[in-house]
């Protein structure tokens, strides 16, 4: 099984893993069991696209919309971050 993501995968958030926003620290926090992960404002950007009925595809889109940046760089930089986050079972994919 590979961990990337193809591009009609729809990427969530699996039961027990939420974003919060973090009112001791500030900024938003990757909640999981037994674990926190403060993101970055770039994380916080993919990871808002996350719902699990955009797809991978779109959420790349969207970010190079939003961003005015290449598909192709922004892809690379989003299937990292997503991969990893699979790889700690902190991120599941709808086919």
């Amino acid at each position: 099984m590979t961990l990337a993501l193809a591009l009609s995968d729809r990427p969530y958030l699996p039961r027990g893993v939420r974003m919060i926003t973090d009112n001791v620290r500030g900024g938003t926090v990757l909640l999981c069991p037994e674990k926190a992960i403060a993101l970055d404002a770039i994380g916080e950007a993919i990871l808002s696209r996350v719902d699990s009925s955009a797809s991978f595809k779109e959420i790349v889109a969207g970010l190079a919309a939003a961003y005015d940046a290449p598909a192709e760089q922004i892809a690379g930089d989003v299937q990292r971050f997503l991969a990893g986050l699979r790889a700690r079972m902190y991120l599941a994919v709808h086919p």
